[in-house]
């Protein structure tokens, strides 16, 4: 008999729970970055404007970056199918996200080396590009996740990927990718209109309004959208604690299919109505100047639009468009009994150590940043 003190379907659930807080803590703290730096080139039009934004977020961002690792790290460790379709499988979208990524620290040490203008606008839309296409791309991959990858398994559990980059690209994923780039933009707005002045924060007010607006429009677009689109769901019955084998279900394709789970789970509701409040209530706190209510606000509504996609799609992590019972699910992708646990161990430790080390950053760097900081601070970029 297992000493294991929480049985395997509880450890799963929990895993599960987890991997959404790690995705949605980047979402909102390395959000916040790829937010500022996707509206750099138009909030701030001077070199000095610029460099405010960049010393706003230069001292974090960085440490915002651990969100991110600890979500691969999570599904590397403990959903390994997962890992394997989705890291391979999607392997140029990664890749392309990992360059625009790469122009960021690139542009924050490079940007300030040569007083050159060109030079220094160049690094500005390198840094633009740094946070507009993770973000355009992370959207258009959950996108992709609720349409279903083109991947099937053999009988030995071989996986074999059969799409390409621009198969990717398609329309509503490419809606899901524009919510992405929307809400994040919003959320760096709100932190630029909260914590710059002047003209910076009245404009970042003012593009954080637009953007709000626009996805609200969008996200609620989606919504009525997947009411029409086809989803997956399980037919046959599953065993929470059985061993993992993507082949031992059945699955179907059922016009409005990601839709079943509100009706099995009313509460679910909250999740949709949590991220439209939010963006409305951003917007509404942008509008009335109430700068640091619309950074709530926009946390309240990232956290929301989120967590609808991930209980949505749920149990499924990544259907398959083409082989339709090889779709990965919460309960047969995961790790083994033991090895969650452990996982579950380490993670009680450390990631209250992350959470509170991250507190006393923020507390450390609170307060404006203005022009007069640039002169003040030896370390300004």
């Amino acid at each position: 008999m297992s000493t294991i003190p929480l049985d395997y379907e509880t450890l799963r659930l929990v895993w599960w729970l987890l991997l959404g807080v790690l995705l949605i803590g980047f979402a909102i703290m390395g959000g916040r970055d790829l937010g500022v730096g996707a509206l750099l080139p138009f909030v701030a039009r001077t070199d000095e404007e610029r460099r405010v934004l960049l010393n706003l977020i230069g001292p974090t961002w960085e440490g915002n970056q651990v969100w991110l690792i600890l979500g691969g790290g999570a599904i590397f460790a403990a959903f390994p199918p997962l890992y394997a379709v989705s890291f391979s499988g999607f392997y140029l979208a990664m890749m392309v996200i990992l360059l625009a990524l790469i122009l960021r620290p690139v542009g924050f040490k490079f940007r300030g080396k040569v007083e050159d203008p060109r030079w220094r606008e160049t690094w500005d839309w390198a840094l633009f590009i740094g946070g507009f296409v993770p973000a355009l791309i992370m959207g258009v991959a959950v996108g992709n996740v609720m349409l279903g990858a083109p991947f099937h398994l053999d009988d030995t559990m071989r996986i074999f990927y059969t799409g390409n980059f621009f198969q990717l690209l398609m329309p509503f994923a490419l809606l899901a990718g524009l919510v992405s780039v929307g809400m994040i933009a919003t959320h760096g707005a709100a932190l630029i209109a909260g914590r710059t002045q002047g003209i910076i924060a009245e404009r970042a007010r003012r593009y954080g309004i637009w953007t709000g607006l626009l996805t609200i429009a969008l996200f609620a677009l989606g919504g009525v959208w997947v009411g029409f689109m086809n989803g997956y769901v399980v037919t046959s019955v599953i065993d929470p604690n059985a061993p993992i084998n993507p082949l031992s279900k059945s699955v179907e394709l059922v016009r409005g299919g990601w839709l079943r789970n509100y009706g099995t789970y009313p509460w679910m509701i909250a999740a949709p109505v949590i991220g439209l409040a939010g963006m409305a209530l951003a917007v509404l706190g942008l509008s009335a100047r109430r700068k640091w209510l619309a950074y709530l606000a926009t946390s309240a509504g990232i956290f929301g639009i989120i967590a609808t996609a991930g209980l949505s799609i749920f149990p499924f992590f990544l259907p398959s468009s083409t082989m339709l019972n090889a779709g990965l699910t919460l309960w047969d992708s995961s790790s083994s009994h033991l090895t969650l646990f452990i996982m579950l161990l380490a993670t009680l430790v450390f990631l209250p150590i992350i959470l509170l080390y991250t507190a006393w950053v923020f507390r450390v760097m609170r307060g404006p940043v203005t022009a007069d900081n640039l002169t003040k601070n030896p370390n300004a970029y």
